[in-house]
C-alpha cells in the first residue's frame, strides 16, 4: 500500500507501505500477480540491462555471430555456436542547460499524463513542481488527457477517525488517502463521479451533504434541501460543463410524500421536481445511466425511471427473472443497464447471474454467470450478504466476511480477485473512483 499523507508544510508525501494484488482468470488461462510489488515506486525494478548483470546474456542488437567447428562426443556433424562481443557504449551526459529550456507547455503536458498518484512523489523534485497542483496551465492539460483508469475507493471509520484507501486497477496498488479534513458527521459514502466524492450524515439532528475532492483535500457543505430529511442520493458530474448534480429521491423510510429534489452546482441551490409515484421499492440501490435514474419496484413490478432532463418519473414494465433473491442495478457505458443477483431457492442450487436490459423489448437478457468456484469463495453461506456496484462495464462484488473483492469485466468476460487490507473491514463502504486534480467542488 502507498500512503498519501500530509507533511508539516501542508504538502503531500508518498510512502510505500504494502502493495495489493489482483489475479485474473479468463477461461482456462490464469494471470496472477500475487503479492509481488507492482508499484513503480517499490523496492527498485529488475535490472534488464546487459551491462548491469554479471554473467547474463547480452541481448543487444549490436552483437557479432561467429561459427565454430566442434566435434561433440558421439557426433560427427558440426555444431554451430554463437558467441557475442559486448560493445560498451559510454553514458550520455544530459546537459542541464538544454533540459532546463524545455518549453513550459511541453513540460505540463508530460506531467499531466503521469498517473495522479505519482504526482505526489514528483512534487519533491523542485519548488516549481511542488506548486504544480496550483498551476492553471497544468490543470488545463490534466483535464484534457484521458482518465488514469478505474479505481476502487473504500471508506470506513476507525475510532471515529475517517479512513480511506484507493486501489488503482491500472497500477494494481493500494494507496491510502487521509480524510482527516472531513467533519465528524460525514458518515455515509453516497458515491463518486468525475473525481468528486459525496458524503452525507447527521450533524446533530440536521441532515447534511458534502462534496469533496480527496486528491486536493478540498470540501464544502451543500445547502439544505427544501424538505431536509435523510434521503437516497446519487451524484452525477458533467466534466464538459464543469458542474455536478445531486438527485434526492424518497427518504430511507420510503416516505412517499416527499418530492424529488435536484441540486445544481451552477446555481448552488435545490429545485423541487415531481413526486415519485406511489410504488413499493424492493431495493435502495439506484443506477444512473444516459441521463436517467433507475430504481427497482415490486408494485408495480419493474423499474421506475426518472428523466433528469425533463424532471418526471416513468414506469418501465420490465419483469425480473424468476427466483431472483436479491438484485442490484448497475449502470454501464453507452446506455447499458445491468441487473446482478442470485438465482435459486435452495443454497445448493444458487448461482450469481448478470442480465442486460433490452430497451426495445423491455426485458432482461442474461449475458453471464459467475463460475461456481468464485460463487462458493465469495459467499460461503447461502444467506450471506454481499454488495455489488459498477462503472464503465466493470462490476465489483464484495462480501462482509471476505478480505477481498471480485471484479468482472463485461467486455473482456474476465473475473479477477482483488485482495488488500482495505477490504477487510466489515463496516467499509466501497465505490468506484476516478482520481482527478481538476474536479471542482463548486
Amino acid at each position: 500500500m502507498v500512503e498519501i499523507g500530509e507533511s508539516s508544510a501542508g504538502n503531500f508525501s508518498l510512502q510505500l507501505i504494502r502493495s495489493g494484488s489482483l489475479r485474473e482468470d479468463a477461461g482456462s488461462g490464469c494471470c496472477s500477480t500475487g503479492s509481488r510489488n507492482l508499484s513503480p515506486i517499490g523496492r527498485g525494478s529488475r535490472n534488464s540491462s546487459p551491462l548491469g548483470r554479471n554473467g547474463s546474456r547480452n541481448t543487444s542488437p549490436c552483437r557479432q555471430k561467429a561459427t565454430v567447428k566442434t566435434k561433440p562426443r558421439g557426433l560427427d556433424e558440426e555444431e554451430t555456436l554463437a558467441t557475442f562481443v559486448k560493445n560498451v557504449v559510454p553514458d550520455v551526459q544530459m546537459e542541464d542547460d538544454i533540459w532546463a529550456m524545455l518549453p513550459e507547455d511541453l513540460l505540463n503536458e508530460i506531467l499531466a499524463r503521469i498517473p495522479p498518484f505519482m504526482i505526489f512523489r514528483l512534487r519533491s523534485v523542485c519548488k516549481r513542481w511542488n506548486l504544480i497542483l496550483q498551476d492553471s496551465c497544468f490543470l488545463k492539460f490534466h483535464s484534457q488527457v484521458p482518465s488514469h483508469g478505474p479505481c476502487l475507493l473504500t471508506f470506513w471509520k476507525n475510532s471515529q477517525t475517517p479512513q480511506c484507501s484507493v486501489f488503482s486497477l491500472p497500477l494494481k496498488t493500494w494507496y491510502r488517502i487521509p480524510l482527516t479534513f472531513l467533519p465528524q458527521w460525514a458518515f455515509w459514502l453516497v458515491g463518486s463521479s468525475g473525481g468528486l466524492v459525496c458524503f452525507s450524515g447527521l450533524d446533530g439532528l440536521t441532515f447534511r451533504i458534502l462534496v469533496c475532492n480527496p486528491m486536493i483535500q478540498m470540501w464544502r457543505t451543500l445547502p439544505s434541501m427544501h424538505y431536509n430529511q435523510q434521503r437516497q442520493l446519487i451524484m452525477v458530474v458533467d466534466r464538459k460543463d464543469r458542474s455536478f448534480k445531486i438527485i434526492a429521491t424518497s427518504d430511507i423510510y420510503c416516505d412517499k410524500s416527499l418530492p424529488t429534489e435536484v441540486y445544481d452546482s451552477k446555481t448552488n441551490s435545490w429545485s423541487v421536481h415531481q413526486m415519485m409515484p406511489a410504488v413499493n421499492l424492493c431495493s435502495s440501490k439506484m443506477a444512473f445511466c444516459d441521463s436517467r435514474l433507475y430504481l427497482e419496484t415490486l408494485s408495480p413490478l419493474g423499474l421506475m425511471m426518472y428523466r433528469l432532463d425533463m424532471g418526471h418519473w416513468e414506469h418501465i414494465p420490465a419483469k425480473f427473472p424468476r427466483s431472483l433473491l436479491d438484485g442490484y442495478l448497475i449502470a454501464g457505458t453507452q446506455k447499458r443497464l445491468f441487473l446482478v443477483g442470485r438465482i435459486g431457492l435452495y443454497s445448493t442450487l444458487q448461482s450469481m447471474r448478470i442480465w442486460e436490459l433490452d430497451h426495445t423489448k423491455v426485458q432482461w437478457i442474461e449475458i453471464s454467470r459467475m463460475p461456481s468456484k468464485y460463487f462458493r469463495a465469495l459467499l460461503r453461506l447461502s444467506a450471506e450478504r454481499f454488495e455489488c456496484f459498477g462503472q464503465d462495464n466493470l462490476i465489483c462484488f464484495t462480501s462482509w466476511n471476505q478480505g477481498k473483492g471480485l471484479m468482472y469485466d463485461v467486455d473482456k468476460k474476465v473475473w479477477s480477485w482483488i485482495a488488500g487490507c482495505a477490504l477487510q473491514s466489515f463496516n467499509s463502504q466501497v465505490c468506484f473512483y476516478e482520481p482527478r486534480f481538476d474536479a471542482s467542488i463548486y
